[in-house]
């Protein structure tokens, strides 16, 4: 597994001009940089399914673009296409067969981008931004689930200009994920609501939310035998909500964690709580990771509770994250998340994205 071998000399500790080191407080993990980053904060990542050859890595922004990336083996990233919404892209995900890549955005369109031709076309249209973007494959059926701060979750086949089906929600939606044959979807004023896609996509419960402030990320989780099971929340105080669908004990097999925030347990001082922007589970081990507003990466296994690692602090938000299908990538996004508002803006700062190999750190605990 050479990706990220020992040193490539790629991501290596900078030195200075002068042959001192230099600290970077950028990248203080590090990690490999991916060439031609966007020019405005990244919203979401996505790597390329199993069934595609090699590592394929696609990133949306504020900036209205969406990217490619090849990722190689050597841990090089060759930039590929790109092509533009005229809103900020919010999210993206691939087909199955890694043929297409769909994209969210505030101009209130979805787009199918075919990345054998290079062209897109339009493929939904909602009332407001369209903040997730799904490919959900059944066996009868595969669509695209787009979900809307119209408050409105549309269910689309990509080749007719309505929908095939549009379900209301209470609430604008804040974040989703698909893992056939579920679905989550996280709403303002703390919505919750799960669906089932078989034969065709329904509600099938709405869920008190174990969290206490606003949704802001939400993962599906699978059971060993790969079926989804269970799903993890984030919301913007610093706290994880692990939630399983029909657990044996409710009241002891869900529990919620606090994460991404300072001074540790240090209860003198006054804490410092940051959002949880994105939670990822590793496609392997089932470890997850999470991403926060204070800079740090962190890597969990729920079922031991325990934490893994906790990055060392960047020097802006991370904002999006992502494995690769095997596992061995991590992929994260630094760029501003307007947590702190538009005076700690800084147009000059550049947005990053990192990769980082995962094989070895989320391998679970009570597995020697």
């Amino acid at each position: 597994m050479s990706l990220f071998g020992t040193n490539t000399g790629f991501g290596s500790a900078g030195t200075g001009v002068f042959g001192t080191a230099t600290t970077d407080s950028h990248n203080p993990m590090k990690d490999v940089e991916v060439t031609s980053p966007p020019d405005d904060s990244i919203s979401c990542l996505a790597f390329s399914p199993p069934t595609m050859p090699g590592n394929f890595l696609v990133g949306g922004s504020w900036a209205n673009d969406v990217r490619c990336w090849e990722v190689q083996d050597n841990g090089q990233t060759v930039p590929k296409a790109q092509q533009m919404h005229t809103g900020p892209v919010l999210d993206v995900c691939w087909s199955d067969d890694g043929s297409k890549v769909f994209t969210a955005s505030c101009d209130k369109t979805a787009k199918m981008w075919d990345l054998n031709s290079n062209q897109t076309i339009q493929i939904a249209q909602h009332e407001g931004p369209i903040k997730t973007i799904h490919w959900i494959k059944a066996p009868n059926y595969s669509c695209i689930m787009t979900g809307s701060w119209d408050k409105t979750l549309k269910f689309w086949d990509t080749r007719s200009p309505n929908p095939m089906m549009s379900l209301q929600m209470p609430e604008r939606c804040y974040c989703a994920d698909v893992v056939y044959p579920m679905a989550v979807v996280a709403t303002a004023e703390r919505g919750l609501i799960v669906y089932q896609l078989e034969n065709q996509p329904s509600e099938f419960r709405r869920i008190d939310s174990p969290l206490k402030h606003q949704h802001r990320c939400v993962a599906i989780f699978k059971d060993k035998q790969s079926k989804p099971t269970g799903f993890a929340l984030g919301s913007i105080e610093g706290r994880v909500a692990i939630h399983y669908i029909n657990p044996p004990n409710p009241a002891k097999d869900n529990f919620t964690f606090k994460c991404h925030r300072s001074n540790g347990t240090n209860t003198a001082t006054p804490q410092d709580i940051y959002a949880v922007n994105a939670i990822s589970f590793h496609p392997v081990h089932g470890t997850l990771a999470t991403v926060g507003s204070d800079g740090r990466f962190s890597f969990w296994d729920k079922d031991a509770r325990t934490k893994l690692k906790t990055s060392e602090q960047l020097d802006q938000p991370i904002t999006a994250c992502c494995f690769n299908n095997n596992g061995n990538i991590f992929a994260y996004a630094s760029s501003y998340d307007w947590s702190k508002g538009h005076e700690y803006y800084n147009p000059q700062k550049k947005n990053y994205i990192f990769l980082r190999n995962a094989a070895e750190e989320l391998k679970p605990r009570n597995k020697k």
